[in-house]
């Protein structure tokens, strides 16, 4: 089976349509794929019968869990550092085509959506979630940080959020996602068959609103955490993050640090960084350029390698990162990784 097979595009009445179609690798974005929904974007953008776009999954357990790495991991330890920097450009290329496209296009994320599954699902007109939805960006765990626009969406959310789910990676319910920013819409899996099939028959979008109003969506645990996370983390950098947490004894306080020890610190350093620039550019175009800059760098000069084997390859979970403590980061390093990169800069184009 080639890569481009994973996916099942065709137009379905009014509606283009994209289905994910390795649910037993939990649809998870190789690069063949990336350039695949990037093409058929392009194609669709111009043809008048793609009315509307629906993007959905096989299997219930994912829409999409990430980005296929181990191709940028095996080329990585064999010194190729150019593979991860061609999928990285690819996938950021088909994240600006989903925001740019000119007609509606609607997500149905169930599952596990993480990374590079948000980079797919939560840059669309109209994202439902559902009662199985977990969505998180958790990159840092990796040695990565992150990306696929992701920073955009972080550095919308409400408060300090973005610092925080960037720098911890935690996991968001569907209720969590829309407050967060991530996702639209609370509509019960069970309805979303009838709700695709109405879409490509009409292509009135207008019907996942009505389809949203006769649920009310779960109450966000987030919500709750929304002033403690405000207060640890307002800080500028990883640094003053780590400083508001470390001198507060509350229980929250000390499972943030908990995780956060689990977590790359030059990736965490990064992150906050990166979370703050895209707050004062707000357009999807500096988010993934300016995130390019760490990824594209990653395999050679961060810890992804590291990352990768710890949690996927051996899942020892226990990297040896670069640094062993958040404060042994120096802010040289992470200016160093997020330095402009003159030709090599990433081409949406």
């Amino acid at each position: 089976m080639s890569e481009t097979e994973f996916l099942n595009i065709r137009k379905d009445g009014r509606a283009g349509r994209i289905t994910l179609t390795r649910p037993q690798a939990l649809n998870a974005l190789s690069q063949s794929m990336c350039a695949e929904i990037a093409a058929t974007i392009d194609a669709w953008a111009t043809d008048e019968t793609v009315e509307i776009v629906i993007l959905d999954a096989a299997g219930g357990r994912a829409f999409c869990a990430g980005g296929d790495i181990a191709e940028i991991y095996e080329a990585g330890r064999a010194g190729d550092m150019e593979i991860g920097a061609r999928y990285w450009a690819d996938e950021y290329r088909m994240n600006a085509k989903l925001v740019h496209f000119p007609r509606p296009v609607i997500s149905f994320m169930q599952g596990y959506t993480m990374g590079g599954g948000v980079g797919l699902g939560c840059h669309t007109s109209h994202r439902i979630v559902g009662d199985s939805s977990i969505l998180a960006m958790p990159e840092v765990g990796i040695g990565l940080v992150p990306d696929v626009g992701g920073t955009l969406i972080l550095s919308r959310a409400q408060g300090r959020l973005g610092e925080y789910l960037g720098v911890t990676g935690a996991r968001m319910t569907g209720a969590d996602a829309i407050y967060a920013g991530f996702a639209d819409y609370y509509i019960p899996e069970a309805d979303w068959p009838t709700l695709i099939t109405q879409l490509c028959e009409s292509a009135d979008y207008d019907l996942v609103d009505q389809a949203a109003a006769g649920h009310s969506s779960p109450v966000a645990p987030l919500a709750a955490l929304q002033a403690e996370i405000d207060h640890y983390f307002g800080g500028e950098t990883l640094r003053d993050i780590l400083n508001a947490l470390e001198f507060s004894d509350s229980d929250f306080a000390k499972s943030i640090l908990a995780e956060m020890g689990k977590k790359s610190p030059l990736s965490m350093a990064c992150t906050v960084e990166l979370v703050h620039r895209a707050r004062l550019r707000d357009t999807i175009e500096n988010a993934l350029e300016q995130e390019y800059r760490f990824t594209s760098r990653a395999v050679e000069k961060a810890d992804f390698l590291e990352g990768v084997r710890a949690q996927i390859i051996d899942k020892d979970r226990n990297p040896n990162w670069m640094h062993s403590s958040p404060r042994d980061v120096p802010p040289a390093m992470v200016a160093s990784l997020l330095l402009p990169l003159g030709p090599r800069a990433l081409k949406l184009d």
